[in-house]
């Protein structure tokens, strides 16, 4: 499968290496190839990825058969925009963005959030695309490695596709998710509940010092999502 990373911070690098190592073929867009190309981050990373191509963002969008959103949640949009709209239609987009932001400095605030959100946002802006949104409840270690946090723990799926989300659960069956650990929310709009998890994991990351923890939605399986209302880490 090809593969389009759209976003070179360390969350889109992490995605991309792991996509690699399971065989994929792999791109990484960004806004300006040569300006990334010139950043000691990125070179000292990529002398270990050399397989991960780097593209702007159209080329990224037309070569990817599969799109990962982790570009920072507030230039997600103008991304994409980047892209023709027809290399975009009919395409998988995962996104594991949020929307942070730093304007008034730390802690962040979302936006948009409660009656909207970015996955939302999206699906709304590019209709053609096909968007789940997953993987943006934790740590980007954690997001391709779930062994990293001991016992069970959940990653979380909303989107309006069955058969793009069918494919999203396969990939995070392939980085390690058990089947019981991915719980559908449903619809799109259920974007918004994950989202706004960020400013409780947040400060749990600055209560427990380190970011190595997962949600973990007691009794889920069974429950069934009206129900699962007891969460622990």
């Amino acid at each position: 499968m090809r593969y389009a990373v759209l976003g070179t911070g360390i969350v889109g690098r992490t995605v991309a290496a792991r996509l690699v190592s399971l065989g994929h073929e792999v791109v990484i867009g960004t806004r300006d190839p040569e300006s990334t190309q010139s950043r000691v981050e990125w070179s000292d990373w990529h002398a270990g990825q050399p397989e991960v191509g780097l593209r702007s963002f159209p080329e990224a969008a037309r070569f990817g058969e599969v799109l990962v959103n982790a570009t920072g949640g507030q230039a997600s949009i103008a991304a994409l925009t980047e892209a023709d709209a027809a290399e975009l239609d009919g395409k998988v987009l995962i996104d594991i963005a949020n929307p942070l932001d730093f304007s008034q400095g730390f802690p962040p605030f979302l936006d948009p959030a409660n009656t909207d959100s970015l996955g939302e946002l999206i699906q709304r802006t590019f209709p053609g695309l096909r968007v789940v949104k997953t993987l943006n409840t934790m740590n980007c270690q954690i997001m391709v490695d779930p062994a990293r946090v001991a016992g069970d723990h959940n990653v979380f799926l909303s989107g309006e596709d069955a058969d793009a989300k069918k494919a999203v659960r396969e990939l995070l069956s392939s980085f390690g998710w058990k089947d019981e650990s991915i719980l559908d929310l449903g619809g799109i709009e259920t974007a918004r509940g994950t989202e706004m998890l960020l400013p409780v994991w947040l400060r749990l990351m600055g209560s427990l010092g380190h970011s190595e923890f997962n949600f973990h939605i007691q009794g889920a399986p069974e429950a069934g999502p009206r129900r699962t209302t007891c969460g622990t880490l």
